[in-house]
């Protein structure tokens, strides 16, 4: 029988010279990289193309101009959006369609709409407005998304950071942050194949959160369910209903659900989705109106009929998966073979979403995304993933490998393991 390779020893194990000797070897690998004159971009969660073609069909589309209750679609009103698409995604999403809007093509401008409103009208359960407070502060579970942080910044409220493990949040952390101070009005949440861990949050975990007590009796859970659909398996992760949960706590307007069809149409010209308490939809609707006379309820309409029911929405996803798992598997297994056994990286294995989170040794991803730009490899700033863009340790790195294609994917993880095992070489060096 042929010998089995020798597994690699980790880089702490390693003598001086060898050291010396491994570093070198990287050192020679990323010169060559440096000269094929690589131009790969792996920062953003984009579609790709081919994922963006499943969906053409909706450019022939609405056939006719009322949808299915009797509505001219192209006139003024319902700012709730079609009631055909909102009992579909309710469906879908496991709420009540009453408990349901479908706006515009952003979720994300749905929740600045929100913060927004929180700020200058106060919330259903609330007192005041936010910006009446002598401070505001929102929970943010990390690693995870820069654009809920973005947001906060843009607002001016302070952050706390919680790590996340598998099951979502620290929850003991939460509650325990959320019971002391009065000025902690809220946290983010992604409940299903977290950004960027992949992360699912357990019914445990979301009863928790539903039930726990907080200081401020207006305190918002912004349960941002944009990658509820985007499995990469057969295995499909059920979200937990955190909006019955909260209900049955006596907390029913605390979660604010968020979600789109960004990733599953056209990410440009989909449909974006508010889900709460039926009073927390109304003063939703209700501060919309004050500056909308409807959504886009032709793009609404157009939607409803590509999908035709919630299993339609499902069939189209399973081709998405079909584009997008082998690049999941491809990013696996190029870190497995060069990276696994040294000590000098973990990553997730997401089973859904769009993400994967890379750790490296402490203090080099800020390194590590240098030397891959240098090589022609663009990726996600290092810190990114934690609010300011300051990760303590220095450590995560989000990779999104749906936009390349399934070649560009592996030839780009292949340039960041080089850069990864060289700059845990420097650093271990000094």
């Amino acid at each position: 029988m042929p010998e089995s390779t020798p597994r690699p020893r980790p880089l702490t194990d390693l003598g001086p010279e060898e050291l010396t000797a491994f570093r070198q070897e990287q050192q020679t690998a990323y010169d060559a990289l440096r000269g094929r004159g690589l131009s790969l971009d792996l920062t953003r969660g984009k579609p790709s193309s081919a994922q963006l073609d499943l969906s053409e069909r909706l450019l022939s589309l609405p056939d006719g101009t009322r949808d299915a209750h009797g509505v001219d679609v192209r006139n003024y009103g319902g700012l709730e959006g079609i009631r055909e698409l909102r009992e579909m995604f309710a469906d879908l999403l496991g709420v009540e369609p009453a408990q349901l809007v479908a706006g515009g093509s952003s979720s994300l401008v749905m929740m600045r709409e929100v913060l927004t409103d929180l700020w200058l009208k106060g919330a259903v359960d609330g007192v005041r407005p936010w910006s009446e407070e002598e401070k505001v502060t929102f929970i943010c579970p990390v690693p995870g998304y820069d654009r809920h942080f973005t947001l906060l910044s843009w607002f001016g409220i302070d952050t706390v950071t919680v790590p996340m493990d598998e099951h979502g949040p620290d929850v003991e952390a939460v509650a325990a942050l959320a019971a002391a101070d009065p000025s902690i009005k809220g946290m983010w949440v992604v409940p299903t194949y977290a950004n960027p861990t992949g992360s699912v949050v357990t019914q445990e975990v979301a009863a928790r959160l539903a039930t726990m007590e907080t200081a401020a009796p207006d305190f918002k859970i912004f349960w941002d369910n944009a990658y509820a659909l985007h499995h990469l398996t057969e295995d499909e992760a059920k979200t937990a209903d955190v909006l019955s949960l909260a209900a049955a706590a006596g907390h029913p307007h605390r979660p604010i659900m968020f979600a789109s069809t960004s990733k599953i149409t056209f990410a440009g010209a989909g449909v974006a989705f508010l889900g709460g308490s039926v009073e927390n939809v109304a003063w939703y609707v209700g501060h919309l109106g004050k500056g909308s006379i409807g959504p886009d309820k032709v793009n609404q309409l157009r939607h409803a009929q590509f999908f035709g029911s919630p299993e339609g929405v499902r069939d189209h996803m399973r081709q998405h998966r079909a584009i997008i798992a082998p690049k999941f598997a491809a990013v696996d297994e190029v870190l497995t073979s060069r990276l696994e056994g040294l000590g000098v990286a973990t990553w997730t294995r997401p089973s859904g979403g769009y993400f994967v989170s890379l750790d490296v040794l402490d203090g080099t991803a800020g390194r590590v995304v240098e030397l891959a730009r240098e090589a022609g490899v663009a990726l996600t700033p290092a810190g990114a993933s934690f609010p300011g863009g300051h990760d303590p340790d220095d450590r995560n790195i989000r990779l999104a490998p749906t936009f390349p294609e399934l070649p560009e994917v592996r030839e780009a993880m292949d340039a960041v393991a080089t850069c990864v095992a060289l700059a845990a070489a420097e650093k271990l060096s000094h």
